[in-house]
């Protein structure tokens, strides 16, 4: 009985393990020299210049300026996931509308928030919730949650009306379903602390 439970859920089962792994702290908290946005396929520099004043952080183009006492890590590692649902807000969004759009769905309202454990979710009254760290994913795979949870607001469930609304909408779904499952592996530390 066990066995069988095992093989039908191994998906699900290892999913909650890669969850719990990044939960757990499986990556390195460093602060960074560089942040590359897969989604966006934006890359930035990160600088740090110490100086006798809180940490600031300035966003130059390409580049990230923090200043100030950089020894206050945890206060500067606050100040780069500030700023991360900032660029997770400005990408995500808009692709969401357009996703909405080309599809013919609509939802009320969209947020971004630094979620542990969640890549998204989509509430009674159409309000859906990005993760911000979907930053740090493929944009086939930002493409797919975004579906995922647009189809939410026809179906609040799984039911097998929504994983065919999910398929008529994004054909390799079940591919970016695994890899969106493994995807806690490329989200650095900094951004989940």
């Amino acid at each position: 009985l066990v066995q069988q439970f095992v093989a039908r859920h191994r998906d699900w089962i290892q999913r909650k393990v890669e969850e719990l792994r990044h939960v757990a702290g499986g990556h390195s908290n460093a602060l960074p020299a560089e942040i590359l946005f897969p989604a966006s396929g934006q890359r930035y520099a990160v600088e740090y210049q110490p100086a006798r004043h809180p940490p600031r952080l300035r966003h130059c183009g390409e580049r990230l300026l923090v200043s100030g006492e950089l020894e206050r890590e945890a206060l500067v590692r606050h100040l780069l996931q500030r700023w991360l649902l900032r660029a997770a807000h400005g990408h995500l969004v808009p692709l969401l509308a357009a996703a909405a759009r080309q599809h013919g769905l609509d939802f009320r309202r969209a947020q971004v928030r630094r979620q542990r454990t969640r890549w998204g979710s989509c509430s009674r009254a159409g309000t859906i919730s990005l993760n911000a760290c979907l930053m740090f994913q493929s944009p086939d795979v930002v493409r797919y949650l975004l579906v995922h949870e647009l189809a939410h607001t026809v179906h609040m469930n799984h039911s097998r009306r929504f994983w065919r609304l999910v398929e008529r909408m994004e054909g390799d779904w079940q591919v970016l379903d695994r890899e969106l499952g493994r995807g806690w592996r490329h989200v650095p530390g900094w951004a989940t602390a």
